[in-house]
């Protein structure tokens, strides 16, 4: 039996590591990935020195039942557990722990550093081409591409799209390997759309290559995402009425219970972290009315408090603002193009009837996470798509599937045989975006795949392919 996991990022590192230490002789796996973060993915392959993790090293080890592992990897002290690391040293751990399992597996396994484009039903397997033309067939097929490739932001110029002034991604690299902040003047007025983590980062760098021009944040409620305490509060056990109102499916209940427990809990992070195990059995219960509610009204909320910044990193982003280097602005891009001297936007802030023109050096969009299958401008997930293979999530949180990991076609069928892991996964678990749940799903999913095919498996060889 073969099975193909691709992306190479977090989801499917964790994945093809536990498969590789539980396959038994006569599996043989695939894992496929574009080069650049190749075990490590683009949070913590692609990311600079500075970037810090958010989560404390104690708890951010990739297999559910060793959440220690990777503070005992680097031989950390109590202290430096609690600590947040460079997201650097996280990918680096990923990364070993991967070609430890591919050392020691009785399964044979293979890594193809190439970018899959095409994922079609032949027989009762699949066949999956990649990028140089090269094809192979596989048995089962895990989709774990990460978060979709960023979309255009809305009103901004044709002109503009392919000017310097404009920043599609922070971490994109031209032909010399620079990423694009490099090129950003030091005295330059920065624009940058989005106040999220994506955001955090982008203003960190800048900073730490001497950035001195006045930089904007602009979005749509102007949140900034809260920070870790220090020192780590006590963990909090939740309460017969939050208990409750999880039970109620009615997003205003649940909400109105946790108002009135804040004045009360020693922080209100701990009653946050608390929710999270009972998160993803909550939102299956919601009805599409209640979650359509909690995505217009809460979600940019929620985000602020759940996913929270590194201690460090926010208070170096409230000094910025205390300096007036920093302004975070509530509100909506409706225009840019390229003026003759500057980028040239229309804002309107939130609240407010009339618009604003004002005049920019560089336009960064920084918006995170993207999983909006319909718009989505990524090859294979777009050729699955049209194809019909796959069906989008009615919110735009990625694809489709069921309580087995199976990804369901246009017309709610399940397609035997691929699955999908990571955070296309939203819309049927929402929090599946971060280690802890990651992790879980995982070893759910590895002992799915193992089970063995109701038809005879594939056998034919991957010479075609060129792997590590």
């Amino acid at each position: 039996m073969r099975i193909t996991i691709i992306g190479a990022g977090f989801s499917g590192s964790v994945l093809a590591t536990e498969l590789a230490r539980t396959a038994p002789a006569g599996v043989d796996l695939c894992l496929v990935g574009t080069p650049d973060g190749y075990g490590r993915g683009v949070a913590y392959g692609e990311a600079r020195p500075e970037h810090l993790l958010n989560v404390r090293a104690r708890e951010l080890g990739a297999t559910q039942d060793q959440p220690g592992e990777f503070a005992r990897w680097l031989n950390l002290t109590k202290r430096a557990e609690e600590s947040f690391l460079p997201r650097l040293v996280y990918g680096e751990y990923l990364y070993s722990r991967l070609q430890s399992a591919a050392q020691v597996s009785l399964a044979g396994f293979n890594q193809v550093q190439q970018e899959a484009v095409a994922i079609e039903r032949e027989g009762g397997a699949f066949r999956v081409t990649l990028a140089d033309g090269s094809d192979f067939l596989t048995d089962r097929v895990v989709l774990a591409v990460g978060t979709l490739p960023p979309q255009r932001l809305q009103g901004v110029g044709p002109r503009l799209l392919v000017d310097p002034g404009y920043i599609a991604w922070p971490w994109q690299r031209n032909l010399r390997g620079e990423d694009a902040l490099a090129a950003v003047p030091n005295d330059a007025r920065v624009l940058i759309v989005g106040a999220g983590l994506t955001m955090a980062d982008t203003v960190v760098t800048l900073v730490r290559r001497g950035h001195t021009g006045p930089i904007t944040a602009l979005s749509r409620h102007g949140l900034l995402p809260q920070a870790h305490l220090v020192e780590p509060g006590p963990p909090i056990a939740l309460p017969p009425t939050v208990l409750h109102a999880l039970n109620s499916a009615d997003v205003r209940l649940l909400l109105r219970t946790l108002r009135s427990l804040v004045p009360i809990v020693p922080d209100w992070r701990g009653l946050i972290d608390a929710l999270r195990p009972y998160l993803q059995g909550y939102w299956k219960t919601l009805p599409d009315e209640q979650r359509g509610r909690f995505l217009r009204h809460l979600r940019h909320h929620w985000d602020a408090v759940r996913h929270r910044l590194a201690p460090s990193v926010h208070e170096e982003l409230q000094q910025l603002r205390d300096d007036g280097r920093l302004s975070i602005r509530a509100g909506r891009l409706l225009r840019a193009r390229r003026g003759e001297t500057a980028v040239e936007v229309v804002l309107r802030e939130r609240g407010q009837s009339h618009s604003s023109a004002e005049q920019y050096d560089v336009l960064v969009r920084a918006t995170g996470l993207d999983t909006d299958v319909e718009r989505t401008s990524h090859p294979l997930i777009g050729q699955l798509r049209d194809a019909g293979t796959l069906g989008a999530d009615p919110f735009g949180l990625g694809v489709r599937a069921n309580a087995q990991f199976e990804v369901l076609d246009r017309h709610g069928g399940p397609v035997r045989g691929l699955y999908c892991l990571g955070p296309l996964l939203r819309g049927q678990l929402w929090e599946i975006t971060a280690v802890a749940e990651l992790r879980v799903a995982a070893h759910q999913l590895a002992a799915q795949l193992l089970k063995p095919p109701a038809t005879r498996a594939v056998r034919e060889p991957l010479s075609r392919v060129r792997a590590l």
